[in-house]
């Protein structure tokens, strides 16, 4: 939208002035940009920038950085605007991510779990900036990386990977395989030219590859095989962090197995850091350290994968580990069914995103936003079971409920 100072068409007199207003309210240039006519366009900017933060909500506490993590994500929100009209005016966003707040140590690997649709992918690729947050912070080694330039964040992207769930979409088809793993490293200058061949060779066959692929193109490979060339084009950056986004999700079991050892060898061998994106949970609690467990935008619960698959607390993780098939015939399941369907982001439920769903709806869920509750130590839940205020003021809504119902009309 262009701005244009209403106060200078005053010289050619009160008539002109009107007439120039009431065209440029809906005058459309040629670059398809609205013209808008204001009195004060700093006033004017101001205010939209003061409505659309009170619209997302960005506040938060900013984080302090702890030297043992190499990524924190505070309060991170993700919002699509829904634009309508001639104007395409924004009238709504979808909230694809909504306040989500987790850190990952040095050297290990965050599993996030959840249903399609609930913002995995979105998490991770607006880490990796490929999205601009709408909300939020995110520190990569301290660092910032959303107030960074775009040529400081150049620097920095190399650190910054990510192996994508489709290996097939993601190949350029009409690049030879060692071209499609060099062109990046040539482009960042990782090595001197006199070492760049021996240098992808070693890459490639650290990721199981053989010297004789580079000149083979992406069709000629199985999935396993394309899979391992996006992991090897991945780390022959030299990287610190990776997010694996569903990685495994288009093998069958056999090659998965082959291509989650892989990983953990070369977070072993490389001290990588992974954001590991799944439905998978039996993968997930395979490789992963750490576990989120998210819904609808929100993370509902978070903490080491030992405590959350022995222990789940929120009854959407609950549910959620109770379809993890068993390998024993005789062990009878006990399924916890989810009844409806996932709300729209567009138009989430007020309260707890969960209670149209869930098992153990209180009234109070129906209300408030539960807090990010830490139950035991390194073990955080949304909920309000485990909220001794959230409970106390849960009797009293039902009481105020009951006596509004009993109430003679």
């Amino acid at each position: 939208m262009k701005l244009i100072n209403q106060d200078t068409f005053k010289a050619f007199g009160r008539k002109m002035e009107k007439y120039w207003t009431r065209v440029g309210q809906g005058f459309v240039n040629a670059g398809n940009n609205c013209i808008r006519f204001v009195s004060n366009p700093k006033k004017f900017v101001s205010d939209y920038k003061q409505k659309k933060r009170e619209m997302i909500n960005d506040i938060y506490v900013p984080l302090t950085h702890n030297p043992e993590n190499l990524l924190e994500v505070n309060a991170l929100k993700m919002y699509f605007p829904i634009k309508q009209g001639f104007f395409k005016r924004t009238v709504g966003y979808v909230k694809a991510v909504d306040g989500v707040t987790f850190n990952i140590k040095h050297g290990t690997t965050m599993g996030l779990v959840g249903e399609s649709g609930c913002g995995k992918t979105t998490v991770g690729r607006t880490i990796l900036r490929l999205y601009e947050k709408t909300g939020g912070e995110v520190l990569f080694d301290g660092q910032n990386i959303n107030k960074i330039s775009k040529k400081s964040l150049r620097v920095k992207r190399p650190q910054l990977q990510i192996v994508f769930q489709d290996p097939y979409s993601s190949l350029s088809p009409r690049l030879p395989v060692g071209e499609i793993i060099g062109e990046a490293v040539r482009e960042h200058k990782i090595v001197s030219p006199d070492k760049y061949d021996d240098y992808i060779t070693e890459i490639m066959e650290a990721c199981g590859l053989r010297e004789y692929h580079k000149d083979r193109y992406p069709h000629e490979f199985s999935g396993g095989q394309r899979q391992r060339i996006c992991i090897a084009r991945a780390l022959a950056l030299n990287p610190k962090f990776i997010v694996c986004d569903e990685p495994v999700s288009a093998l069958d079991v056999s090659i998965q197995a082959q291509i989650i050892n892989l990983l953990e060898d070369l977070q072993k061998k490389f001290g990588l850091t992974y954001l590991f994106i799944s439905h998978d949970l039996s993968v997930v609690e395979h490789i992963s350290d750490t576990v989120a467990v998210m819904y609808l935008g929100g993370i509902v619960e978070y903490a080491p994968t030992v405590k959350v698959f022995k222990n789940p607390k929120h009854p959407y993780t609950q549910a959620l580990f109770s379809a993890i098939p068993v390998p024993d015939p005789e062990v009878k399941m006990k399924r916890i069914i989810l009844e409806g369907s996932i709300p729209s982001p567009a138009n989430p439920p007020k309260g707890c995103k969960f209670h149209t769903r869930c098992r153990e709806c209180m009234e109070i869920c129906k209300v408030n936003v539960p807090r990010n509750l830490e139950i035991e130590p390194g073990h955080f839940v949304a909920c309000h079971l485990y909220d001794e205020g959230a409970i106390a003021e849960n009797k009293k809504l039902v009481e105020k409920n009951s006596a509004t119902e009993t109430a003679p009309e």
